[in-house]
Protein backbone atom coordinates (compact mmCIF):
# COMPACT_ATOMS: atom_id res chain seq x y z
CA UNK A 1 0.00 0.00 0.00
CA UNK A 2 1.87 3.01 -1.60
CA UNK A 3 1.34 6.36 0.59
CA UNK A 4 2.01 9.80 0.65
CA UNK A 5 1.83 11.77 4.01
CA UNK A 6 1.58 15.52 4.20
CA UNK A 7 1.91 18.12 7.21
CA UNK A 8 3.52 14.74 8.31
CA UNK A 9 4.75 16.58 11.46
CA UNK A 10 7.35 13.68 13.25
CA UNK A 11 5.61 10.65 12.03
CA UNK A 12 3.09 9.84 14.20
CA UNK A 13 0.51 8.99 11.10
CA UNK A 14 2.81 7.41 9.45
CA UNK A 15 4.24 4.90 12.05
CA UNK A 16 0.80 3.41 12.60
CA UNK A 17 -0.13 3.48 8.37
CA UNK A 18 3.27 1.70 7.94
CA UNK A 19 2.16 -1.21 11.01
CA UNK A 20 -0.45 -1.93 9.11
CA UNK A 21 0.98 -2.49 5.43
CA UNK A 22 1.75 1.05 4.24
CA UNK A 23 4.86 1.45 2.26
CA UNK A 24 5.88 5.19 2.05
CA UNK A 25 6.70 7.02 -0.57
CA UNK A 26 7.18 10.83 0.38
CA UNK A 27 6.78 12.67 3.70
CA UNK A 28 5.95 16.75 3.15
CA UNK A 29 6.82 18.63 6.37
CA UNK A 30 7.88 22.55 6.29
CA UNK A 31 9.19 22.00 9.72
CA UNK A 32 12.78 21.39 9.45
CA UNK A 33 12.42 19.99 13.11
CA UNK A 34 9.85 17.85 12.85
CA UNK A 35 10.68 16.39 9.50
CA UNK A 36 14.14 15.18 11.05
CA UNK A 37 12.57 13.41 13.47
CA UNK A 38 10.54 11.91 11.03
CA UNK A 39 13.19 10.92 8.64
CA UNK A 40 15.76 9.74 11.28
CA UNK A 41 12.50 7.19 12.56
CA UNK A 42 11.26 6.27 9.44
CA UNK A 43 14.21 6.48 6.96
CA UNK A 44 17.89 6.58 8.40
CA UNK A 45 20.28 7.68 11.27
CA UNK A 46 19.72 11.65 10.89
CA UNK A 47 21.15 12.03 15.14
CA UNK A 48 24.10 14.36 12.78
CA UNK A 49 22.69 17.37 12.60
CA UNK A 50 25.25 18.49 10.35
CA UNK A 51 23.90 15.98 7.56
CA UNK A 52 20.55 16.84 8.00
CA UNK A 53 21.58 20.53 7.44
CA UNK A 54 23.22 19.45 4.10
CA UNK A 55 19.98 17.48 3.42
CA UNK A 56 17.26 20.21 3.61
CA UNK A 57 19.70 22.40 1.20
CA UNK A 58 18.94 19.48 -1.53
CA UNK A 59 16.72 20.19 -4.39
CA UNK A 60 12.67 18.88 -3.53
CA UNK A 61 13.47 16.60 -6.48
CA UNK A 62 16.22 15.41 -4.66
CA UNK A 63 14.39 14.93 -0.92
CA UNK A 64 11.76 13.17 -2.55
CA UNK A 65 14.35 10.22 -3.68
CA UNK A 66 15.37 10.35 0.33
CA UNK A 67 11.59 9.97 1.18
CA UNK A 68 11.32 13.05 3.13
CA UNK A 69 10.86 16.62 1.43
CA UNK A 70 11.39 19.62 3.82
CA UNK A 71 8.94 22.23 2.36
CA UNK A 72 5.75 24.05 2.43
CA UNK A 73 2.83 21.45 0.41
CA UNK A 74 2.45 25.11 -2.14
CA UNK A 75 6.69 24.77 -3.23
CA UNK A 76 5.89 20.75 -3.66
CA UNK A 77 2.52 21.42 -6.21
CA UNK A 78 4.51 24.17 -7.92
CA UNK A 79 7.60 21.41 -9.14
CA UNK A 80 6.56 19.66 -12.12
CA UNK A 81 9.31 17.01 -11.67
CA UNK A 82 7.96 15.89 -8.22
CA UNK A 83 4.55 16.17 -9.19
CA UNK A 84 4.89 14.53 -12.01
CA UNK A 85 6.67 11.33 -10.47
CA UNK A 86 4.30 11.29 -7.46
CA UNK A 87 1.09 11.56 -9.80
CA UNK A 88 2.54 8.78 -11.88
CA UNK A 89 3.63 6.55 -8.80
CA UNK A 90 -0.06 5.15 -8.47
CA UNK A 91 -0.61 6.09 -4.97
CA UNK A 92 -3.04 3.98 -3.21
CA UNK A 93 -3.22 6.31 -0.36
CA UNK A 94 -2.61 10.10 0.72
CA UNK A 95 -2.80 10.95 4.62
CA UNK A 96 -2.31 14.29 6.28
CA UNK A 97 -4.00 17.02 8.38
CA UNK A 98 -3.78 20.12 7.06
CA UNK A 99 -4.59 23.30 10.03
CA UNK A 100 -8.05 23.64 8.64
CA UNK A 101 -10.48 25.06 11.57
CA UNK A 102 -11.76 28.04 9.35
CA UNK A 103 -12.48 26.25 6.25
CA UNK A 104 -14.85 27.84 3.94
CA UNK A 105 -16.19 26.79 0.35
CA UNK A 106 -16.96 30.34 -0.62
CA UNK A 107 -12.87 31.13 0.17
CA UNK A 108 -10.76 29.42 -2.18
CA UNK A 109 -9.65 32.45 -4.00
CA UNK A 110 -8.43 34.12 -0.43
CA UNK A 111 -4.97 32.85 -0.58
CA UNK A 112 -4.29 35.01 2.04
CA UNK A 113 -6.17 33.23 4.50
CA UNK A 114 -3.90 29.95 5.51
CA UNK A 115 -6.83 28.43 7.39
CA UNK A 116 -8.33 27.84 3.52
CA UNK A 117 -4.86 27.70 1.54
CA UNK A 118 -4.06 25.10 3.40
CA UNK A 119 -6.89 22.91 3.14
CA UNK A 120 -6.91 23.58 -0.46
CA UNK A 121 -3.17 22.63 -1.40
CA UNK A 122 -4.07 19.72 0.59
CA UNK A 123 -6.93 19.09 -2.37
CA UNK A 124 -5.07 19.73 -5.39
CA UNK A 125 -2.82 17.38 -4.37
CA UNK A 126 -5.34 14.68 -4.30
CA UNK A 127 -6.78 15.76 -7.32
CA UNK A 128 -3.27 15.34 -9.00
CA UNK A 129 -2.23 12.22 -7.45
CA UNK A 130 -5.75 10.43 -7.65
CA UNK A 131 -4.94 8.19 -4.52
CA UNK A 132 -7.12 5.44 -4.35
CA UNK A 133 -8.06 6.51 -0.81
CA UNK A 134 -7.76 9.63 1.60
CA UNK A 135 -7.38 10.32 5.35
CA UNK A 136 -7.77 13.63 6.73
CA UNK A 137 -7.04 14.69 10.33
CA UNK A 138 -8.46 17.22 12.28
CA UNK A 139 -9.05 18.94 15.71
CA UNK A 140 -13.15 18.49 17.38
CA UNK A 141 -13.61 22.15 17.08
CA UNK A 142 -13.90 22.15 12.99
CA UNK A 143 -17.13 20.56 13.53
CA UNK A 144 -18.69 23.57 15.48
CA UNK A 145 -20.84 25.97 13.38
CA UNK A 146 -20.08 29.57 13.55
CA UNK A 147 -22.96 31.81 13.36
CA UNK A 148 -22.32 33.30 10.17
CA UNK A 149 -21.93 30.00 8.42
CA UNK A 150 -24.87 27.64 7.20
CA UNK A 151 -22.41 24.06 7.71
CA UNK A 152 -19.47 23.25 9.90
CA UNK A 153 -15.99 23.69 7.98
CA UNK A 154 -15.71 20.08 8.29
CA UNK A 155 -18.72 19.53 6.60
CA UNK A 156 -17.68 21.92 4.15
CA UNK A 157 -14.34 19.74 3.80
CA UNK A 158 -16.15 16.51 3.20
CA UNK A 159 -18.41 18.16 0.24
CA UNK A 160 -14.85 19.79 -1.38
CA UNK A 161 -13.35 16.85 -0.81
CA UNK A 162 -16.23 14.31 -2.28
CA UNK A 163 -15.85 16.84 -5.14
CA UNK A 164 -11.90 16.26 -6.05
CA UNK A 165 -10.63 15.14 -8.71
CA UNK A 166 -12.33 11.83 -9.55
CA UNK A 167 -14.48 12.12 -6.86
CA UNK A 168 -14.19 10.15 -3.76
CA UNK A 169 -16.85 8.25 -0.99
CA UNK A 170 -16.19 10.07 2.27
CA UNK A 171 -16.73 8.85 5.58
CA UNK A 172 -16.80 11.40 8.58
CA UNK A 173 -15.91 9.96 11.76
CA UNK A 174 -15.32 11.24 15.51
CA UNK A 175 -12.44 9.06 16.93
CA UNK A 176 -11.00 8.66 19.76
CA UNK A 177 -7.32 7.10 20.68
CA UNK A 178 -8.53 5.93 24.00
CA UNK A 179 -10.47 2.98 22.18
CA UNK A 180 -7.69 2.40 19.96
CA UNK A 181 -5.06 1.31 22.83
CA UNK A 182 -3.94 4.68 23.87
CA UNK A 183 -3.85 5.47 27.52
CA UNK A 184 -4.99 8.83 26.86
CA UNK A 185 -8.57 10.72 25.65
CA UNK A 186 -7.72 12.02 22.22
CA UNK A 187 -10.90 12.76 20.60
CA UNK A 188 -10.19 13.70 16.72
CA UNK A 189 -12.13 14.15 13.28
CA UNK A 190 -10.99 12.18 10.40
CA UNK A 191 -12.92 12.06 7.07
CA UNK A 192 -12.05 8.50 5.56
CA UNK A 193 -12.33 8.54 1.89
CA UNK A 194 -12.23 5.95 -0.91
CA UNK A 195 -12.47 6.95 -4.74
CA UNK A 196 -15.84 6.71 -6.46
CA UNK A 197 -14.28 3.82 -9.19
CA UNK A 198 -12.85 2.09 -5.79
CA UNK A 199 -16.12 2.61 -3.55
CA UNK A 200 -18.27 1.17 -6.51
CA UNK A 201 -16.58 -1.95 -7.30
CA UNK A 202 -16.05 -3.08 -3.62
CA UNK A 203 -19.49 -1.91 -3.09
CA UNK A 204 -18.67 0.92 -0.52
CA UNK A 205 -21.35 2.95 1.18
CA UNK A 206 -21.08 5.85 3.51
CA UNK A 207 -23.35 7.38 6.18
CA UNK A 208 -24.29 10.77 5.68
CA UNK A 209 -23.57 11.14 9.66
CA UNK A 210 -20.14 11.43 11.44
CA UNK A 211 -19.91 8.23 12.85
CA UNK A 212 -18.40 8.37 16.70
CA UNK A 213 -15.93 5.81 18.23
CA UNK A 214 -17.02 3.86 21.39
CA UNK A 215 -15.56 0.94 23.12
CA UNK A 216 -15.77 -2.49 21.51
CA UNK A 217 -18.68 -4.29 23.54
CA UNK A 218 -20.76 -0.82 23.08
CA UNK A 219 -20.39 -0.73 18.92
CA UNK A 220 -24.22 -1.16 17.74
CA UNK A 221 -23.10 -0.26 14.03
CA UNK A 222 -20.15 0.76 12.40
CA UNK A 223 -19.88 1.94 8.74
CA UNK A 224 -17.65 0.28 6.07
CA UNK A 225 -15.18 3.31 6.26
CA UNK A 226 -15.03 3.86 9.94
CA UNK A 227 -11.87 2.18 11.95
CA UNK A 228 -12.54 -0.86 14.68
CA UNK A 229 -11.53 -0.40 18.39
CA UNK A 230 -10.15 -2.54 20.42
CA UNK A 231 -10.55 -1.84 23.65
CA UNK A 232 -13.48 -2.84 25.87
CA UNK A 233 -14.93 -1.02 28.27
CA UNK A 234 -13.32 -0.63 31.88
CA UNK A 235 -10.23 -1.53 29.99
CA UNK A 236 -8.61 1.58 28.75
CA UNK A 237 -5.11 2.17 29.56
CA UNK A 238 -4.34 4.55 32.49
CA UNK A 239 -1.48 7.04 32.85
CA UNK A 240 0.46 3.77 35.31
CA UNK A 241 -0.18 1.67 33.08
CA UNK A 242 1.83 3.98 30.63
CA UNK A 243 4.83 5.24 32.69
CA UNK A 244 5.26 3.68 35.87
CA UNK A 245 8.53 1.69 34.84
CA UNK A 246 9.59 5.64 34.25
CA UNK A 247 8.49 6.67 37.32
CA UNK A 248 11.96 7.43 39.85
CA UNK A 249 11.02 5.96 43.10
CA UNK A 250 9.23 2.83 44.21
CA UNK A 251 6.16 2.44 44.37
CA UNK A 252 2.76 -0.37 45.08
CA UNK A 253 -0.05 0.79 43.09
CA UNK A 254 -1.02 -2.11 40.84
CA UNK A 255 -0.61 -1.05 36.74
CA UNK A 256 -0.77 -2.94 33.65
CA UNK A 257 2.34 -1.59 32.27
CA UNK A 258 4.03 -4.66 31.37
CA UNK A 259 1.18 -5.36 29.08
CA UNK A 260 1.20 -1.89 27.62
CA UNK A 261 4.71 -2.08 27.08
CA UNK A 262 4.55 -5.17 25.20
CA UNK A 263 2.07 -3.34 22.76
CA UNK A 264 4.67 -0.93 22.24
CA UNK A 265 7.11 -2.63 21.42
CA UNK A 266 5.20 -3.99 18.18
CA UNK A 267 4.96 -0.45 16.99
CA UNK A 268 8.53 -0.40 16.95
CA UNK A 269 9.05 -3.09 14.45
CA UNK A 270 8.83 -0.02 11.63
CA UNK A 271 11.25 2.40 13.79
CA UNK A 272 14.03 3.13 11.22
CA UNK A 273 16.94 1.60 13.45
CA UNK A 274 16.88 0.15 17.11
CA UNK A 275 18.29 2.26 19.64
CA UNK A 276 18.10 0.21 22.65
CA UNK A 277 19.80 1.83 25.74
CA UNK A 278 20.05 1.73 29.63
CA UNK A 279 16.92 4.30 29.36
CA UNK A 280 14.42 5.09 27.53
CA UNK A 281 14.68 8.02 24.51
CA UNK A 282 13.92 11.41 25.39
CA UNK A 283 13.59 10.73 29.33
CA UNK A 284 15.03 13.67 30.72
CA UNK A 285 13.30 15.61 33.93
CA UNK A 286 12.82 19.73 33.35
CA UNK A 287 14.20 21.55 36.28
CA UNK A 288 12.19 23.59 38.07
CA UNK A 289 11.94 26.10 40.87
CA UNK A 290 11.21 26.23 44.23
CA UNK A 291 8.30 28.00 43.80
CA UNK A 292 7.11 25.79 40.64
CA UNK A 293 7.70 22.29 42.81
CA UNK A 294 5.87 24.00 45.84
CA UNK A 295 2.98 24.93 43.44
CA UNK A 296 2.79 21.36 41.98
CA UNK A 297 3.39 20.06 45.37
CA UNK A 298 -0.04 21.66 46.24
CA UNK A 299 -2.19 20.97 43.41
CA UNK A 300 -1.09 16.82 43.90
CA UNK A 301 -2.12 17.42 47.74
CA UNK A 302 -4.95 19.17 46.20
CA UNK A 303 -6.13 16.15 44.04
CA UNK A 304 -5.45 14.21 46.42
CA UNK A 305 -7.97 15.39 48.62
CA UNK A 306 -10.51 16.06 45.67
CA UNK A 307 -10.38 19.62 46.18
CA UNK A 308 -10.28 22.62 43.64
CA UNK A 309 -7.02 22.88 42.02
CA UNK A 310 -7.77 26.83 41.63
CA UNK A 311 -7.37 27.09 45.54
CA UNK A 312 -4.50 29.11 45.23
CA UNK A 313 -5.99 31.80 43.14
CA UNK A 314 -8.71 32.00 45.00
CA UNK A 315 -7.07 32.77 48.44
CA UNK A 316 -5.19 35.33 46.56
CA UNK A 317 -5.75 39.09 47.57
CA UNK A 318 -8.01 37.59 50.19
CA UNK A 319 -6.71 38.93 54.14
CA UNK A 320 -5.63 35.82 56.51
CA UNK A 321 -8.82 35.19 58.07
CA UNK A 322 -10.74 35.44 54.76
CA UNK A 323 -8.57 33.33 53.42
CA UNK A 324 -8.77 30.78 56.07
CA UNK A 325 -12.01 30.81 56.19
CA UNK A 326 -12.56 30.24 52.67
CA UNK A 327 -10.28 27.37 53.08
CA UNK A 328 -12.04 25.96 56.09
CA UNK A 329 -14.86 26.00 53.61
CA UNK A 330 -13.62 24.56 50.30
CA UNK A 331 -10.98 21.39 52.38
CA UNK A 332 -12.79 20.69 55.64
CA UNK A 333 -13.46 16.94 54.95
CA UNK A 334 -11.65 16.66 52.65
CA UNK A 335 -7.93 17.44 53.96
CA UNK A 336 -6.77 16.52 57.24
CA UNK A 337 -4.09 18.05 59.00
CA UNK A 338 -0.42 18.25 59.81
CA UNK A 339 0.22 17.91 55.96
CA UNK A 340 3.66 17.72 54.15
CA UNK A 341 4.45 19.44 50.94
CA UNK A 342 7.47 19.38 48.78
CA UNK A 343 9.04 22.84 48.36
CA UNK A 344 12.21 22.69 46.49
CA UNK A 345 14.15 19.42 44.59
CA UNK A 346 16.32 18.76 47.08
CA UNK A 347 16.15 15.53 49.72
CA UNK A 348 15.23 17.61 52.52
CA UNK A 349 12.78 20.16 50.53
CA UNK A 350 9.44 19.65 52.79
CA UNK A 351 7.72 21.87 54.68
CA UNK A 352 4.81 20.47 57.16
CA UNK A 353 1.92 23.02 57.73
CA UNK A 354 0.11 21.92 61.55
CA UNK A 355 -2.85 24.15 61.00
CA UNK A 356 -5.24 25.24 57.89
CA UNK A 357 -4.44 28.82 58.23
CA UNK A 358 -0.65 28.34 57.94
CA UNK A 359 -1.71 26.33 54.94
CA UNK A 360 -4.20 28.75 53.20
CA UNK A 361 -1.47 31.70 53.73
CA UNK A 362 1.34 29.50 52.03
CA UNK A 363 -1.24 28.20 49.40
CA UNK A 364 -2.45 31.83 48.20
CA UNK A 365 1.23 32.53 48.05
CA UNK A 366 1.46 30.48 44.97
CA UNK A 367 -1.67 31.93 42.94
CA UNK A 368 -0.56 31.79 39.36
CA UNK A 369 -1.88 33.70 35.97
CA UNK A 370 -1.56 30.13 34.19
CA UNK A 371 -4.94 28.35 34.40
CA UNK A 372 -4.37 25.07 32.89
CA UNK A 373 -2.47 23.15 34.83
CA UNK A 374 -3.69 19.57 35.65
CA UNK A 375 -2.53 16.50 37.94
CA UNK A 376 -3.00 14.03 35.81
CA UNK A 377 -4.83 10.68 37.58
CA UNK A 378 -2.97 7.38 37.51
CA UNK A 379 -5.93 5.30 37.18
CA UNK A 380 -7.10 7.10 34.65
CA UNK A 381 -6.12 7.57 31.16
CA UNK A 382 -4.19 11.10 30.50
CA UNK A 383 -6.30 14.40 28.98
CA UNK A 384 -5.36 15.20 25.33
CA UNK A 385 -1.53 15.44 24.87
CA UNK A 386 -0.78 19.39 24.22
CA UNK A 387 2.17 21.00 22.77
CA UNK A 388 2.72 22.67 25.93
CA UNK A 389 4.73 20.80 28.71
CA UNK A 390 3.51 22.76 31.77
CA UNK A 391 0.04 22.04 31.70
CA UNK A 392 0.01 18.66 33.48
CA UNK A 393 1.29 17.54 36.15
CA UNK A 394 3.07 14.12 37.33
CA UNK A 395 0.43 12.59 40.03
CA UNK A 396 3.09 11.11 41.83
CA UNK A 397 5.68 13.73 41.61
CA UNK A 398 6.27 17.23 41.46
CA UNK A 399 7.21 17.50 38.26
CA UNK A 400 5.82 17.85 34.37
CA UNK A 401 6.28 14.74 32.79
CA UNK A 402 9.11 14.44 30.02
CA UNK A 403 8.85 14.36 26.35
CA UNK A 404 9.21 10.56 26.65
CA UNK A 405 6.52 9.80 29.16
CA UNK A 406 3.84 11.61 26.47
CA UNK A 407 5.28 9.91 23.93
CA UNK A 408 3.96 6.93 25.57
CA UNK A 409 0.36 8.20 25.76
CA UNK A 410 0.57 8.91 22.61
CA UNK A 411 1.28 5.71 21.42
CA UNK A 412 5.44 6.24 19.94
CA UNK A 413 7.72 2.99 21.02
CA UNK A 414 10.69 3.69 22.87
CA UNK A 415 13.00 3.11 19.91
CA UNK A 416 11.69 6.18 18.45
CA UNK A 417 14.03 9.41 19.20
CA UNK A 418 12.81 12.66 19.03
CA UNK A 419 15.50 15.65 17.48
CA UNK A 420 15.97 19.21 18.04
CA UNK A 421 15.16 20.99 21.36
CA UNK A 422 12.97 19.74 23.88
CA UNK A 423 10.76 23.01 24.30
CA UNK A 424 11.48 26.96 22.75
CA UNK A 425 10.34 30.05 24.12
CA UNK A 426 6.88 31.61 23.83
CA UNK A 427 8.44 34.26 20.37
CA UNK A 428 9.95 30.51 18.75
CA UNK A 429 6.48 28.74 18.73
CA UNK A 430 5.32 30.35 15.90
CA UNK A 431 8.52 28.71 13.52
CA UNK A 432 10.33 26.24 15.74
CA UNK A 433 8.54 22.59 16.50
CA UNK A 434 11.02 21.20 19.49
CA UNK A 435 10.14 17.93 21.15
CA UNK A 436 7.35 18.75 22.86
CA UNK A 437 5.67 20.30 20.29
CA UNK A 438 6.38 17.24 18.14
CA UNK A 439 4.54 15.17 20.19
CA UNK A 440 1.47 17.42 21.35
CA UNK A 441 0.96 17.79 17.49
CA UNK A 442 1.50 13.90 16.57
CA UNK A 443 -1.50 11.54 15.81
CA UNK A 444 -1.91 8.93 17.97
CA UNK A 445 -0.16 6.07 16.50
CA UNK A 446 -2.56 3.86 17.83
CA UNK A 447 -5.44 5.39 15.86
CA UNK A 448 -3.48 5.52 12.84
CA UNK A 449 -2.77 1.83 12.73
CA UNK A 450 -6.43 1.44 13.11
CA UNK A 451 -7.08 3.72 10.29
CA UNK A 452 -4.18 1.20 7.92
CA UNK A 453 -5.73 -2.01 8.93
CA UNK A 454 -8.92 -0.23 7.55
CA UNK A 455 -7.64 0.67 4.65
CA UNK A 456 -5.18 -1.72 3.32
CA UNK A 457 -7.61 -4.99 2.85
CA UNK A 458 -9.50 -2.62 0.81
CA UNK A 459 -6.98 -1.43 -1.17
CA UNK A 460 -6.05 -5.05 -1.80
CA UNK A 461 -9.07 -6.17 -2.28
CA UNK A 462 -9.53 -3.93 -5.21
CA UNK A 463 -6.23 -4.13 -6.80
CA UNK A 464 -7.09 -7.84 -6.93
CA UNK A 465 -10.22 -7.73 -8.59
CA UNK A 466 -9.00 -5.25 -11.13
CA UNK A 467 -5.90 -7.75 -12.26
CA UNK A 468 -8.92 -10.56 -12.15
CA UNK A 469 -10.98 -8.01 -14.81
CA UNK A 470 -7.87 -6.88 -17.24
CA UNK A 471 -7.53 -10.46 -18.78
CA UNK A 472 -10.97 -11.12 -19.08
CA UNK A 473 -11.45 -8.05 -20.48
CA UNK A 474 -8.48 -8.46 -22.67
CA UNK A 475 -9.59 -11.92 -23.81
CA UNK A 476 -13.06 -9.94 -25.38
CA UNK A 477 -10.98 -7.33 -26.72
CA UNK A 478 -9.37 -10.26 -28.75
CA UNK A 479 -12.51 -12.13 -29.67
Amino acid sequence: MKYVDLFAGCGGLSLGIENAGGQLVAAVEKSDMAARTFYHNSVGDMSDLSEWEDYIRRPLSVQMRGKVIVSELAKVLADDEVMSSLAGDSLDLVVGGPPCQGFSLAGRRNHDDIRNRLAWEYLDFVAATRPKAVVIENVVGMSRKFESQSESSFAQLRRALAQTGPGYVVQAVLVNAMHYGAPQHRPRLMLIALRQDVADLLGIQVGADIWKSTFTDSIVDKPSLAPMPVIANGCAFSVGDAVADLFESPHKLPTRNAVYRERLGELARNVASSRSQSKPNNHTFRTHTARVVSRFSLYRALAEAGADAQLPNRLAGLNLNTATALATELLTGRMEFPITLQVGSGPHDFRTFAKLDEFAEFAASLATKKHSQKVLSWVQPARTVVTLPDDYVHPLSSRIFTVRELARFQGFPDDFEFLGKETTGSARRKFEVPQYTQVGNAVSPWLSLAVGRLIQPLIEEFNDRVAAIAPQEMQLAAN
